[in-house]
């Protein structure tokens, strides 16, 4: 049962700060198993009704939904071999968190949040969702309405197109959302000391089902998109 992370996990991320190489982290196999995966493993577990409630077809095993302390550095300047950080994302089975909606969790030595959004930008289905704010801004509006969104705790973030304008007349709550480059829906102002409780999964389930209308809107934004990306 999850009782909170331990304080042992985020030593374990500073250590992996300061000593980021294979020899430390090998020799500090069974802490990262006992005070990082564990903790995880056990928050995901006590997420996943949850998570089938908001969807009956969301990975919900642990090993599916944590990401690995090992970075792949092909593709970085940083070439720090592992994480000082960990997260963990729901979406649907089977599907590459490139192009998904996700729901995330993300716990820093210094900072915990989380949230839902496509991973990074997803030019197709921001543009299919501009289209929706056009063509059904009423369905938009609603799962907005249903999210309590834009809320003081949750914020809609995101890079902006600079020159970009949305259509004349459009509602103040759509017209803010049409420039954005990419979107995802954050909680902010989480005090850290809630990490080391069972208050924080309280937390995070209450804000991912307030989120369920928006996750099902995204969905069916990112299924459209893919579908007009299809030969």
């Amino acid at each position: 049962m999850f009782q909170g992370f331990p304080e042992e996990t985020i030593r374990f991320f500073l250590d992996v700060r300061f000593h980021n190489d294979m020899a430390f982290v090998h020799a500090h196999e069974k802490e990262y198993k006992e005070y990082v995966k564990q903790p995880f493993y056990s928050f995901i577990e006590a997420l996943g009704d949850t998570m089938l409630s908001i969807s009956d077809d969301m990975e919900i095993r642990p090993v599916k939904c944590l990401a690995r302390l090992r970075r792949d550095t092909r593709f970085t300047k940083d070439k720090s071999p592992y994480r000082d950080h960990l997260w963990l994302c729901f979406r649907r089975a089977g599907a590459s968190k490139e192009g998904s909606v996700n729901y995330w969790f993300e716990l820093t030595p210094e900072t915990v949040d989380w949230g839902l959004g496509f991973w990074f930008e997803n030019r197709s289905a921001m543009n299919t969702l501009r289209k929706r704010m056009v063509e059904k801004p009423d369905e938009v509006l609603e799962a907005l309405r249903k999210s309590r969104l834009p809320g003081k705790d949750l914020l809609v973030d995101g890079r902006r197109y600079q020159r970009m304008k949305p259509p004349e007349g459009m509602p103040l709550p759509l017209a803010l959302l049409y420039p954005m480059k990419e979107m995802f829906i954050q909680r902010v102002n989480v005090p850290f000391g809630k990490v080391y409780t069972p208050e924080i999964l309280d937390m995070v389930r209450k804000d991912f089902l307030r989120l369920k209308p928006m996750y099902k809107l995204l969905c069916s934004v990112a299924d459209e998109a893919n579908a007009s990306l299809d030969p």
